[in-house]
C-alpha cells in the first residue's frame, strides 16, 4: 500500500526512534486515513514508537464494500529498504510489481515484497470480485545486509498453524518463527508476525528478550483487565515469557514482534532509509521515472512522490 508516512504519523526524525520498554501495556489509538478509496487505521508508526523489532507499519484496511466502481485501486508507487506483507480477512486484491509479478491474495494466502534498494508495485482490485475487503499490511525495514540488496516477491498460499490452549484459539504464522512453528516466507531479522484467531482466554508464548505489540483485527481482547479492539495498538514491551488474553467474543488480532531492531530508521511516504540522502535519492529517481524502480504493467496512474518537508520552503512544511 502507499504509505504514505509523514510527520503526521512520526516525525521524520532519528532521535524519535522508541526505545524498548520492560513488561508494560502502551495504549495508542490508530490515526484513520484513506488510501486507494479504501478506509485505514494506522497503528504505526506512532510518535514515540517507530518499531516494534522490524515492524515499522501496520495499516487495517476496511471494512470496506467492494463494487463495480469501488476498491482498493492504488497505482504503482516505490518502496525501499523494507517488506511489504499483506494479508487479508476478507475479499481479494490484485498484486503487480517491477519484477512481472502478478498474485491475486485471497484470505488465508500471504503477498511478501521484498523491496531491497528499490521496486515497485500496484494494488488493485480484481474487476470481479464484490463483496466486503478487510485485511492489513504491515512493514518490516531491512536490516543494512540486505537492504541494499535486490528486489523479491513471494507468495504463499498456505501457511502452519498452531492451536493455543487446547482449542481455545490457533495461531498462523505469516513471519518468523512463533510456537515452535517456523513460517516459510523470508525474514531478514529475528522477528514474528502471527495472526491470532480466539475463541476464548488464551496464554500466549513470548521471548523475554523481544518485544512485541498487538493489533486488533475484530473483537476485542483485554491485558490485565485493560481492553484492545480494532483502531487501537497495544505496545506490550519486553521482559515476557507468556501473556495472558482475556477473550469474551470471537476475536482476530495480530501479533507482532522481535528482536529490538538496531539501526536507527528515517521513513518518509514509501520509503525507509537511514538519512536524509537516502530518502532524497529514492525521491529524486521516482520524480523522475528512471529506471532505478523499474515500471509495472498496470492501467493506474502513477503515484507522484511528495516532497519531503526538509526539501521545502519552511513556510510549507
Amino acid at each position: 500500500m502507499s504509505g504514505p508516512v509523514s510527520t503526521v504519523d512520526a516525525p521524520a526524525d532519528q532521535a524519535d526512534t522508541g526505545h524498548p520498554e520492560p513488561p508494560c501495556l502502551e495504549v495508542s489509538d490508530s490515526r484513520e486515513a484513506t488510501v486507494g478509496a479504501v478506509r485505514v487505521r494506522r497503528a504505526l508508526p506512532r510518535r514515540g514508537r517507530r518499531t516494534v523489532g522490524a515492524w515499522c507499519f501496520a495499516d487495517h484496511m476496511g471494512p470496506a464494500d467492494v463494487t463495480e466502481n469501488s476498491g482498493l485501486d492504488i497505482g504503482p508507487h516505490p518502496h525501499i529498504g523494507l517488506q511489504t506483507v499483506t494479508w487479508l480477512t476478507d475479499g481479494q486484491v490484485l498484486h503487480r510489481d517491477s519484477l512481472g509479478s502478478e498474485q491475486v491474495i485471497v484470505p488465508g494466502g500471504l503477498n511478501l515484497m521484498t523491496s531491497g534498494s528499490a521496486v515497485c508495485h500496484a494494488e488493485e482490485a480484481t474487476g470481479h470480485y464484490r463483496g466486503t475487503l478487510e485485511g492489513i499490511q504491515l512493514w518490516t525495514a531491512l536490516p543494512d545486509a540486505t537492504r541494499h540488496g535486490p528486489a523479491a516477491f513471494e507468495h504463499h498460499a498456505e501457511l502452519p498453524r498452531a492451536d493455543l490452549d487446547g482449542g481455545a484459539g490457533a495461531a498462523t504464522v505469516l513471519l518468523g518463527e512463533f510456537c515452535d512453528l517456523t513460517s516459510p516466507s523470508r525474514h531478514d531479522t529475528l522477528l514474528v508476525g502471527a495472526e491470532l484467531d480466539l475463541r476464548g482466554p488464551v496464554t500466549v508464548p513470548l521471548r523475554p528478550d523481544w518485544e512485541y505489540a498487538l493489533v486488533v483485527l475484530t473483537g476485542a481482547v483485554a491485558v490485565r483487565g485493560q481492553a484492545l479492539h480494532p483502531g487501537r495498538l497495544g505496545y506490550l514491551g519486553e521482559g515476557r515469557d507468556e501473556l495472558p488474553l482475556e477473550v469474551r467474543e470471537p476475536t482476530r488480532v495480530m501479533l507482532i514482534g522481535g528482536e529490538p531492531f538496531p539501526e536507527p530508521i528515517l521513513m518518509w511516504w514509501n520509503f525507509v532509509g537511514r538519512d536524509r540522502d537516502d530518502i532524497d535519492a529514492a525521491h529524486a529517481s521516482w520524480a523522475r521515472q528512471d529506471d532505478r524502480f523499474g515500471r509495472v504493467d498496470s492501467t493506474l496512474p502513477v503515484i507522484p512522490a511528495p516532497t519531503p518537508f526538509w526539501q521545502r520552503p519552511s513556510g510549507n512544511r
